[in-house]
């Protein structure tokens, strides 16, 4: 069965989904923002089938999160390194820990988000840049933008959508 493509689909959800909804790739972009680089690091923090990881590192090397350097020439050997458009993804990663960490870890978060200054915790939220105001609740939903297709605007017209 084919698998329907969601990346010229007018969503941006959809759009992303379609670069890094696998999850295989979003643990390796965990695991490149902990400074993995090399096809046997993420192979070993992973355990994860070589075919499977090849795959998943084209992927995201086609989609423009990671670029792919030759670190040796003979044999030749690579490494992935993230880019501009993969390190853009450091919130969404930290939006997921947070989000896990509240509703999937009854025993306790195992991982937690620190302040490099100071080593204390916080509390990883969504805020605006212009007003600095957690995005939270009522008070924010989504709109269509400018480049919106009519059935966009609609499903976007109503009030109530989050």
């Amino acid at each position: 069965m084919q698998r329907k493509s969601f990346g010229t689909m007018p969503c941006p959800i959809a759009r992303s989904l379609e670069r890094v909804g696998e999850w295989w790739s979003i643990l390796i972009l965990r695991d490149a923002f902990q400074g993995l680089t090399r096809f046997d690091q993420f192979q070993r923090s992973l355990d994860i089938a070589p075919n499977i990881l090849t795959r998943r590192l084209n992927a995201l090397v086609a989609s423009g999160l990671l670029e792919r350097r030759r670190y040796n020439e003979r044999p030749p050997r690579y490494e992935y390194v993230l880019t501009e458009r993969g390190r853009d993804f450091r919130p969404v990663l930290l939006s997921l820990l947070a989000w896990g960490n509240k509703h999937f870890a009854p025993e306790g978060p195992s991982v937690i988000v620190v302040d490099t200054e100071t080593g204390k915790p916080v509390d990883a939220v969504l805020v605006d840049r212009a007003s600095g105001a957690i995005i939270a609740g009522p008070r924010f939903r989504t709109a269509a933008g400018p480049a919106a297709d009519e059935r966009t605007r609609r499903r976007h017209a109503s009030p109530h959508l989050g």
